[in-house]
């Protein structure tokens, strides 16, 4: 690598014809680290694909685009992401997400990371929710130790409102589903003398009960038509809940396991 730039993609992606120019242009800004394109997910041609994901990648890249608006990304799109070179070649244990410590190796630095909405790439779709469930708990469980070994970025104040936003858009979401876990305990334990504490267990039951049958009916299911968003939400905070245990029993991935996507086909790029 004897470019300033460094740019990272996946295999399986398609990009707009000018979607690199545009990621690259940035640059010119000698304040920026790190630039991340814009994901948009796409269904294979002439099928259906896991469409919980397709919103959940939307409201991901409106968070990165107000987080560059303040202070900057906390993780770059691993699918398609440039970074100066000299940051790109920061030392960074093998078995740590790059993609995620590229916004952080920036920031220690002196640099922004920001999102480029301008640089699309589409990428495809997980075809089964068993599949995207693998993933997630790959990503976060990686993304945690990663987060533990550049914690010191936490700090306010040093590093004012990326620290904060740091911690809210990463250690908040994964903390979600514990809190969860916590609430339905309490109100459990609530019940047997507060009839509202009841009533807020069985509709609590009933909900999860009813994202889990939507979640087993569509877990190996190759279409969307039986894919609800309440699955998918079901499916990432159970994932949250297993990387979190990966990842303080220390398990180390540093061999990256690919979730094997259909590749886009071309006439996906069109935008119109």
């Amino acid at each position: 690598l004897r470019g300033e730039i460094v740019v990272n993609t996946d295999a399986s992606i398609r990009i707009e014809p000018s979607a690199l120019k545009r990621l690259i242009a940035v640059f010119s800004d000698p304040s920026i680290g790190a630039a991340s394109g814009r994901d948009v997910s796409v269904a294979r041609e002439g099928g259906r694909a896991n469409a919980g994901e397709a919103g959940y990648v939307g409201y991901e890249m409106r968070v990165r685009s107000l987080e560059t608006r303040v202070a900057g990304i906390v993780g770059a799109s691993g699918c398609f992401y440039a970074i100066r070179s000299h940051l790109h070649r920061v030392p960074l244990p093998e078995w740590l997400s790059r993609d995620f410590a590229a916004a952080m190796i920036a920031a220690r630095h002196g640099y922004r990371a920001v999102s480029v909405d301008a640089a699309v790439c589409f990428v495809p779709r997980t075809t089964s929710l068993a599949r995207e469930y693998r993933r997630k708990v790959r990503t976060m469980s990686r993304g945690m130790q990663t987060m533990h070994h550049m914690r010191h970025l936490l700090n306010p104040v040093r590093y004012g409102w990326f620290a904060w936003m740091l911690f809210s858009h990463k250690i908040c979401r994964w903390a979600v589903p514990w809190s969860g876990v916590g609430f339905l305990a309490g109100l459990a334990l609530l019940s047997p003398t507060t009839p509202w504490a009841a009533w807020g267990t069985a509709a609590c039951l009933v909900g999860l009960l009813g994202c889990s049958l939507a979640w087993l009916a569509a877990r190996e299911q190759p279409r969307a038509s039986a894919v609800t968003l309440a699955a998918y939400l079901l499916a990432g905070n159970v994932a949250a809940l297993h990387a979190t245990i990966d990842a303080l029993r220390g398990d180390r991935m540093a061999t990256w396991e690919p979730t094997r996507r259909t590749a886009v086909h071309a006439t996906a790029g069109r935008t119109g």
